[in-house]
């Protein structure tokens, strides 16, 4: 089976999933890409949670948080699950997964976050892309998180002197899948290159 890695970007809600398989002799091959919604519909306040709790007494923050992670990982891991699995009667064995990060600040207490709108914004980010991690993470699926912008340099430690045609391969590859090929899928589809070229190390 030839190896394969999934790289996301996450966002209030859902997330942009990328699966890609390379090797040192072939071309970039974008094996599954998807949006992956990890909210239960018809629940208020899940999209922002951080938002919603401001409303809420400390103690029942807390718990609405908690309850919110809770089911979105649940609906993660049933999303990586099946991407793993359909690409496995493809014959692609995903051997590593990736997530792009923030600038990786820690977050104060909850009440001093649920004071401050700057804050419950950084916190949503980090809520949802910990929820990726940790659906990986039970999922026995190794998972790596890559700051943003430092992803230049992440592929240069690993790939030299061709990281800058493997970003121009990526940065093209729209012109023959179709949309959607943003931001998000060409930094997730490095992502997953990346945890790719660190397994081959």
């Amino acid at each position: 089976m030839k190896p394969a890695a999934i790289g996301v970007r996450m966002h209030s809600g859902w997330g942009a999933l990328v699966a890609v398989s390379h090797s040192a002799s072939s071309t970039i091959e974008v094996v599954e890409r998807r949006r992956v919604t990890v909210i239960p519909n018809g629940t208020a306040g899940v999209k922002q949670p951080y938002h919603f709790a401001k409303t809420l007494a400390l103690p029942d923050a807390e718990k609405f948080i908690g309850s919110c992670f809770a089911a979105s990982k649940d609906l993660a891991q049933m999303a990586i699950r099946e991407v793993v699995n359909e690409l496995s009667g493809r014959q692609y064995r995903v051997v590593a997964s990736a997530v792009l990060l923030a600038a990786g600040r820690a977050l104060p207490p909850l009440e001093k976050i649920l004071a401050s709108h700057a804050a419950i914004h950084t916190a949503e980010g980090e809520f949802f892309r910990d929820v990726f991690s940790k659906a990986c993470h039970e999922l026995s699926l190794p998972v790596t998180g890559f700051r943003e912008r430092d992803l230049d340099q992440y592929l240069h430690a690993v790939f030299g002197k061709t990281a800058t045609k493997l970003t121009q391969q990526v940065s093209t590859l729209g012109k023959s899948l179709g949309p959607p090929w943003t931001t998000d899928q060409k930094n997730a589809a490095l992502a997953a290159l990346l945890v790719l070229g660190n397994k081959k190390q």
